[in-house]
């Protein structure tokens, strides 16, 4: 895209700096901001490279700056942990932006997770502005909703986060939800101010399905299955290692039996559910390099998805759009009945991704199962059973954890993830299931106190299974901060039972 910088185009620099690992974290680079135009960073490094006492690390120091260190310091446990928090919003503020190397410039504020992650991150801002919510920071809301309608209108989506190699993909789409959560504080005007946003939005998960057919079932983000339904898919535009991961990213399509370009695809989709990784994208649940993200109907985009056409659908009749309102009834049924045919298991009483080349379903207890209680699309007899086995399966003294599998990937036992407790709270709580909605909020609120009086920081994850051993597992050390953490946190402690 014109006037954007994109690390790929250093080409032979970049593979270099990236696969000699002079940094310890791949998106250290990626980060950095060029000192001068890439052409003339490239000629100098043609001509260095070749000395006897040329260093990669020195080159990249002089032609680049880095950016900011990650401030693993700050820490208030001398505070109450609210008090921490409220402020700790201003430490994760950043103003609008300049282009800046890698970064896309926003238009306005936002709140970014913290540690490495020091740009905004799509489906995380929802979680974070629940607390925002709470903490009066309307203001914030309003400015990070504006910002994601900005990315829409000006690259055709919301990207992962606002950085150049994140334009292959999207992440969970919350930004209906995030419209509704300011239309609770500035009333039904946000819907149609939002209006055309929101549409795009829709209009790029469903890009190709007009040109879906039987011979050809499969488009991007979009799958035509047996009897006629279209459900969703991740996706992402690329097949080549993710910058941000590039070491990680060759490393294991060496050890694949599949093509490279199938491998990065995959895993650049299982980066777009926000669940990377986990072994809910694996054919074997231990082997990362069976990646197969590309071949499953996750049920909790589906149900995103319905959000947002239930969404657009109050929208037309905001606008008295009669025949928009009607084609959005008809896509409501049609996607509500194919979550329920081709995700839900009678037999289990569970929900589970779909394969669509196998045509049958994963089997993978995870909490994505809880989505379709969240949004209310399950019936009563479906909740008690989803209630059941969250309470046999899934609750632990910290919370709930992610899935039933201990594989190492950060999405896995034994760790919990704010968004998913909010999650599976909300969805036990609508079918008024209050005392396992309770028992799973005072067990994470518990697990996030603990943690918080030992070391005075707010934590991107936890072990929900021993709270005695910090959450690992993934592709980085575990980052404090942490936007999400903080937001479902002050949430849940002034949610009512």
């Amino acid at each position: 895209m014109a006037g954007y910088f994109f690390i790929e185009s250093l080409g032979e620099l970049y593979i270099d700096v990236q696969s000699k690992e002079i940094f310890p974290d791949s998106k250290f680079f990626v980060d950095c901001t060029p000192k001068f135009p890439a052409a003339e960073i490239l000629k100098k490094y043609a001509a260095e490279k070749a000395a006897t006492n040329f260093s990669l690390k020195l080159f990249v120091a002089t032609n680049f700056n880095f950016p900011d260190e990650i401030d693993t310091h700050y820490k208030s446990s001398n505070k109450p942990i609210q008090q921490h928090l409220q402020e700790l919003w201003d430490v994760l503020k950043r103003m609008p932006d300049e282009k800046s190397g890698t970064l896309i410039p926003l238009p306005h504020s936002y709140i970014v997770p913290g540690g490495r992650f020091r740009e905004v991150y799509y489906w995380d801002s929802y979680f974070t502005m629940l607390g925002l919510q709470i903490s009066k920071r309307i203001d914030i809301i309003e400015n990070m909703v504006e910002n994601f309608s900005y990315l829409i209108h000006q690259v055709g989506f919301i990207p992962n986060g606002n950085r150049t190699y994140y334009l292959g993909r999207s992440q969970p789409p919350f930004f209906a939800m995030m419209v509704k959560l300011l239309r609770e504080e500035k009333g039904d005007a946000v819907l149609l101010k939002f209006a055309s946003a929101l549409e795009k939005e829709y209009q790029f998960w469903m890009d190709g399905e007009k040109s879906l057919t039987k011979e050809n079932p499969v488009q991007r983000r979009v799958v035509l299955l047996p009897d006629g339904a279209i459900l969703n898919r991740y996706w992402d535009n690329s097949d080549s290692p993710r910058p941000e991961a590039y070491i990680e990213d060759t490393q294991l399509a060496r050890l694949s039996t599949t093509s490279s370009t199938d491998i990065y695809r995959n895993i650049r989709a299982a980066a777009e559910s926000g669940w990377d990784f986990s072994s809910r994208w694996f054919k074997q649940k231990d082997k990362m390099e069976t990646i197969q993200t590309t071949e499953l109907i996750p049920i909790d985009l589906n149900c995103l998805l319905f959000h947002l056409e239930e969404t657009l659908l109050e929208i037309y009749e905001l606008k008295k759009d009669q025949a928009n309102a009607y084609s959005f009834k008809t896509k409501l049924s049609q996607r509500k009945k194919a979550i329920q045919t081709y995700c839900w298991n009678q037999e289990t009483g569970f929900y589970f991704d779909y394969h669509h080349l196998n045509k049958e379903q994963t089997y993978h207890y995870n909490l994505a199962a809880v989505y379709p209680l969240f949004f209310s699309m399950a019936s009563e007899k479906q909740s008690q059973s989803v209630a059941q086995i969250i309470e046999e399966m899934f609750l632990q003294a910290g919370g709930v954890v992610t899935t039933v599998n201990k594989t190492g990937q950060q999405w896995d036992a034994p760790n919990g993830w704010a968004p998913l407790q909010w999650m599976t709270f909300k969805a036990l709580k609508n079918y008024g299931h209050l005392g396992l909605a309770k028992k799973i909020k005072d067990n994470w609120v518990a697990a996030n106190e603990k943690v918080y009086n030992e070391t005075g920081k707010m934590m991107e994850k936890y072990n929900v299974m021993d709270n005695t051993t910090q959450a690992g597992g993934g592709e980085y050390p575990n980052q404090d901060g942490f936007g999400w953490t903080n937001g479902v946190y002050l949430k849940l402690i002034n949610e009512i039972l």
